[in-house]
């Protein structure tokens, strides 16, 4: 099985070749996926931002509109593809691959459970200080992930992990 998994990375792996990946890796991986996020959501917010600025709309409903498209990418982004391959393309760089509790790739349901946290993101639709709300609960629940992470030396499972029924992110290479 160890050789027909390297030659077919859609192989889930054997227990023998299951590692809990690092802090650094997942955070590496995160980051990579974010900026691809991050990419797409600029470009359709510009789109959305010029056309407010041709036309009367009021700059609040594109901070909602733009704020339920990011969400909606990044859930369905990480759910997708978690969910379908077992890695996002930032886990694929990393060698990582999440592994639901039954040792397969993760439902929906569960891919959708350990990532609902990005939907702090709407937060930011609050008028006046809802960016500053959404920054504080987003590094809150950025800092919680990463020390459950790093303080679960055995299996390196956060909060987000056990909310979605147990939930593993592996090194894969």
């Amino acid at each position: 099985m160890t050789d027909a998994y390297a030659s077919d990375p859609n192989l889930p792996p054997t227990q023998s070749q299951e590692r809990p990946a690092e802090l650094l890796d997942r955070f590496v991986a995160k980051l990579i996926d974010f900026v691809i996020v991050g990419v797409v959501y600029a470009i359709i917010a510009a789109i959305i931002g010029v056309a407010v600025a041709v036309g009367t709309g009021s700059s609040w409903i594109v901070g909602v509109v733009t704020s339920v498209i990011l969400v909606a990418l990044q859930l369905g982004y990480f759910t997708f593809l978690e969910s379908s391959r077992g890695q996002t393309v930032g886990k694929m760089v990393m060698k990582l691959r999440v592994m639901g509790p039954d040792a397969g790739l993760p439902t929906t349901e569960e891919a959708l459970k350990r990532n609902i946290w990005m939907a702090i993101s709407l937060i930011g639709i609050i008028p006046l200080i809802g960016w500053l709300i959404q920054a504080v609960a987003w590094i809150a629940a950025l800092v919680t992930i990463a020390m459950g992470i790093n303080n679960d030396t055995a299996k390196r499972q956060a909060w987000h992990d056990q909310l979605a029924g147990g939930t593993r992110v592996v090194k894969i290479g």
